[in-house]
């Protein structure tokens, strides 16, 4: 195993609702260093695949990005919630969608150089359809695509959310 940073101290810079950032000073190899780190509570992101095998996306507008996003229904995991229940519940609220079975297929660590944040990516099957509750601030477009299409479009560099990358790539493995 590999040397492992000791923190010497911590500073919160700030505390927000979806993030913190805190500042560590550290003991490195050579000496001390500072260390940028945003606190996540993670996330839930639901790959929920159709009867017809279509994986059911929303498109929406990123003010990070300043462009419209298509990405796998996804959200910010709340205090004490397991992700699990996360899933349910923004699968629900922006597409519809409930869906009858459901399993964690994988998760990841979306920028490990900076983030504690965790994604989980949950299968989501036997849909049934039901009415969207979005968040007063979304906008959000229900877009089906096929299996293949899908795969297809993260290839050619046409979806570049990340966590969409990763769910859309493992459907590969599960369909």
């Amino acid at each position: 195993m590999g040397f492992v940073e000791k923190t010497i101290e911590s500073e919160m810079i700030y505390k927000g609702k979806i993030l913190n950032l805190r500042k560590d000073k550290v003991e490195t190899k050579t000496g001390t260093s500072y260390r940028e780190i945003i606190e996540h509570r993670g996330g839930s992101v639901a790959l929920a695949i159709t009867r017809d095998k279509k994986i059911v996306f929303v498109k929406q507008y990123r003010k990070a990005m300043e462009a419209d996003v298509l990405e796998l229904p996804a959200g910010k995991i709340e205090e004490g919630e397991d992700p699990i229940e996360t899933m349910e519940r923004e699968l629900e609220e922006e597409t519809g969608y409930f869906a009858r079975e459901m399993r964690l297929i994988g998760k990841f660590n979306p920028s490990v150089g900076y983030t504690s944040e965790t994604l989980y990516i949950y299968l989501a099957r036997d849909l049934e359809k039901g009415e969207t509750n979005f968040d007063g601030d979304e906008d959000l477009e229900i877009i089906e695509i096929p299996v293949k299409e899908a795969i297809d479009m993260v290839v050619r560099g046409e979806i570049t959310d990340g966590k969409t990358m990763v769910g859309v790539l493992l459907a590969q493995h599960y369909i």
